[in-house]
């Protein structure tokens, strides 16, 4: 994986504008990815997927991250500052599948994909779930004998379900906040994928007014402008007294 030239990243939001969430993952990625079949990054597991993006948020825009959150006791305004090291997580369980025993069960699972995700996308939380999970088993068998799936008991399914967390720790990250006006105490998902978006979408409005500021000025081509670096672009646009 490497990082994206501005005019790549730019590509990248463009038709990422007319994507759904998960599609604009892989889009990063793949163009990050080069040499990878888009086939194979899709099948990545969610967690193996954002470490892939958190490592190229970094490359991208820097190891600081900023954020907002709202206290859901009192509505407050949090406003996050913390690092990529600070929610990089352990590794992903390496193999094709993930084998365990629970109460007599013997279940081989793979971890959820972003392909999963896509076949899940519009279905209620718990409709959604129980769909993840039953895409993800390979085999189940009871006792020496393969058994159909529907025989899970739903205690050996949570279980299971736990053990692929803990397999995949980057797929699932969490921040402990505390709100400085009621104290409350909450876990807060994070979603790397959804913020290195937004960031892209922000970065990618303001980088096409600049150039629209430059071009308007000097007559210069969209390609030369966004090939500048952003010191060389910043210095021009003071020259003409905008931004």
């Amino acid at each position: 994986m490497r990082a994206l030239s501005a005019s790549e990243l730019l590509s990248v939001w463009e038709r990422g504008l007319a994507q759904s969430p998960i599609e604009r993952a892989l889009t990063l990625l793949v163009a990050a990815n080069p040499e990878a079949a888009p086939d194979d990054v899709a099948r990545l597991s969610i967690g193996q997927r954002d470490a892939q993006l958190l490592a190229l948020r970094e490359w991208m825009f820097g190891s600081q991250l900023v954020s907002l959150a709202s206290c859901p006791s009192c509505g407050e305004q949090l406003e996050l500052a913390f690092d990529v090291s600070d929610i990089r997580a352990g590794q992903t369980h390496q193999g094709q599948a993930l084998s365990t025993s629970v109460a007599g069960y013997e279940v081989d699972v793979r971890l959820p994909n972003s392909l999963d995700l896509a076949a899940i996308a519009g279905h209620s939380s718990i409709d959604a779930r129980r769909l993840l999970f039953d895409r993800c088993v390979v085999r189940v068998q009871h006792e020496g004998a393969d058994a159909p799936l529907e025989r899970l008991p739903d205690d050996v399914k949570t279980a299971i379900s736990e053990q692929m967390a803990l397999a995949d720790p980057q797929a699932d990250v969490e921040l402990a906040l505390t709100c400085p006006a009621c104290s409350h105490q909450w876990q807060a998902t994070f979603d790397i994928a959804a913020f290195f978006w937004s960031e892209i979408n922000a970065w990618a409005i303001r980088l096409l007014r600049e150039v629209h500021a430059l071009a308007s000025a000097y007559g210069w081509r969209e390609a030369d402008i966004v090939a500048l670096s952003p010191m060389r672009r910043q210095l021009y646009l003071d020259m003409i007294g905008r931004f």
